[in-house]
């Protein structure tokens, strides 16, 4: 493994002065407290204050709400393609201006830039798909009436009148626009609650929106402590789309509830890949890498575990090793480092706190195992482990960092259920030269997504397909018809041609329903629905 040593100074980009900080937390809604409070991260990379935003109230957050509910309307009256238009604006504005937020998502979250820049990847191709495709996704549906021929009738999709999104740090650009994009497009005005460890990337792509020409109160953002200010945000709102942890995911789940108001929530996971014995071992050991350590395993679908079977163990061990050791863990604002930082000083106590009682529990260390204080602060060395038994913590707790751990199969079988244990489903990986077999093993793991002869970026990437989690990974879908739908309540138009249906004038109940049960025959016999 290669390690680059970083210049004893600030990281602060030189370009962020106190003028641009300014353009972007002018867009913190605080409109009863005027910002009085503020809060201030650590940047990853060196330790040091980033810059200060405003904390807002819970007086705050329905301020906020409630202007986002009056201008709703207006914005819910735009046509389609007007709406649209101002997304792909969006999008051409952030290929143009990447470099600003490449060098933000680092700044504030500490990940390799080639990792920060799969963010302008992901949130394009989520702006050009329901830019194009949202209309089809909304578009009316005909049904067939009570009575055809007489009546018509269509479903039609209605926006959600405000939406509120909790989004967290270790994508704050993906997974901070990524829902709001949909959700504006359905016609909804929303609310975003910024993480505290990232909220200036958000901001930014706040006033990025607006340049493209996003109506002022339409998308608010608020930034403050997590629980208070997420919990004001679901008290406002008409739905609420939550990303985060297992555990926050079912506070919201029971708050919103309460409340009788939809939500999604995509949740945490321990995921697994199994490493068949046809598999192509060099092509695993490098999509085990891949998955394991982007981001620096700070990703919901990130592989956690490698069931591998026993015929080819140690060979895709070798392997897997030798792909770890050759990683570059460094900082800079360039495409030099494979592997960047952890976000912060509580990822590190936790991942050092699971791999440390692993270890005392008899797990062994292949590669890693330590932090990196000679790279930055946080930093963590890309880590494999063998001999995970079930009471060590990582065994199935979600450790999120870039560790992976091995373990032995002696078939398809036992590698399913080794797979499938635990309560998270949320992805899951086959390597796999027999593609059909690969795709039954697929169908028996319990995942949302399972990716073949890939780690996880197939699936996240095919923004057509619906992306969340079985069991405690999640409810509902981002992606897809659904990650725009969820945004909307369904409403059935029906229309008589002849008024009232019922018997008609002077007609008897008995020949009314002497007439209905002969066209109940009539409809089963010629096998119509």
């Amino acid at each position: 493994m290669t390690t680059k040593t970083p210049e004893a100074q600030s990281v602060r980009p030189t370009w962020i002065d106190e003028a641009r900080l300014a353009s972007w937390t002018r867009w913190v809604a605080c409109p009863v407290s005027g910002g009085d409070g503020s809060l201030t991260a650590s940047a990853p990379y060196d330790a040091r204050p980033t810059a200060p935003v405003p904390s807002v109230t819970t007086a705050d957050v329905a301020e906020a709400a409630a202007a986002a509910r009056a201008a709703q309307p207006d914005w819910a009256t735009l046509e389609f393609s007007d709406r649209a238009e101002v997304v792909l604006r969006f999008h051409d504005l952030l290929v143009e201006r990447q470099d600003e937020v490449l060098d933000l998502i680092q700044w504030e979250m500490g990940k390799a830039r080639f990792h920060a820049w799969q963010e302008i990847l992901q949130v394009g191709s989520v702006a050009r798909h329901y830019a194009k495709r949202g209309s089809v996704y909304l578009a009316d549906k005909r049904v067939r009436g009570v009575i055809p021929g007489v009546t018509a009738v269509k479903e039609i999709r209605v926006p959600k009148k405000v939406v509120g999104i909790i989004s967290p740090w270790n994508y704050p650009l993906y997974l901070g626009v990524g829902d709001v994009i949909p959700a504006l497009l359905a016609g909804s005005a929303v609310i975003s609650k910024a993480d505290p460890q990232t909220p200036l990337t958000l901001l930014w792509t706040r006033a990025l929106m607006a340049e493209a020409g996003l109506p002022e109160h339409v998308w608010q953002v608020v930034t403050g402590p997590g629980a208070a200010t997420g919990e004001a945000v679901i008290d406002n709102v008409d739905y609420i789309a939550f990303t985060g942890s297992t555990a926050t995911g079912r506070i919201v789940a029971q708050r919103a509830a309460g409340r009788l108001i939809g939500s999604s929530l995509e949740l945490g996971g321990k995921n697994p890949l199994i490493v068949r014995r046809d598999a192509d071992l060099a092509q695993a050991a490098r999509g085990t890498v891949t998955a394991a350590f982007a981001n620096t395993g700070q990703m919901c679908v990130h592989i956690e575990r490698v069931v591998v079977h026993e015929e080819v163990y140690d060979a895709f061990r070798q392997a897997l090793v030798a792909e770890t050791e050759s990683q570059v863990v460094g900082q800079g604002f360039d495409y030099s480092a494979d592997i960047g930082s952890l976000a912060s000083e509580a990822q590190l106590e936790k991942i050092t706190a699971h791999v440390t009682d692993a270890v005392a529990k008899g797990a062994r260390v292949l590669a890693g195992g330590e932090p990196l204080p000679e790279v930055g602060p946080y930093a963590y060395a890309p880590t494999v482990l063998e001999d995970v038994t079930d009471e060590m913590d990582l065994c199935l707790g979600e450790t999120f960092g870039p560790v992976v751990a091995l373990y032995r199969a002696g078939s398809d079988e036992e590698a399913v259920r080794i797979a499938n244990q635990g309560e998270a489903g949320l992805s899951a990986s086959v390597f796999s030269k027999n593609l059909r077999e690969a795709d039954m093993i697929a169908r028996r793991i319990r995942a949302g997504a399972v990716n073949i002869n890939d780690g996880a970026a197939l699936a996240v990437g095919s923004i057509e397909a619906g992306m969340g989690g079985m069991g405690t990974s999640g409810i509902g879908r981002r992606h897809g018809a659904d990650g725009i739908r969820r945004f909307t309540d369904a409403q059935t138009l029906a229309v008589s041609r002849m008024g009232p249906i019922g018997p008609l004038k002077g007609q008897t109940l008995e020949k009314f329903v002497k007439l209905g049960n002969g066209q109940l025959k009539a409809m089963r016999k010629l096998g119509v629905r």
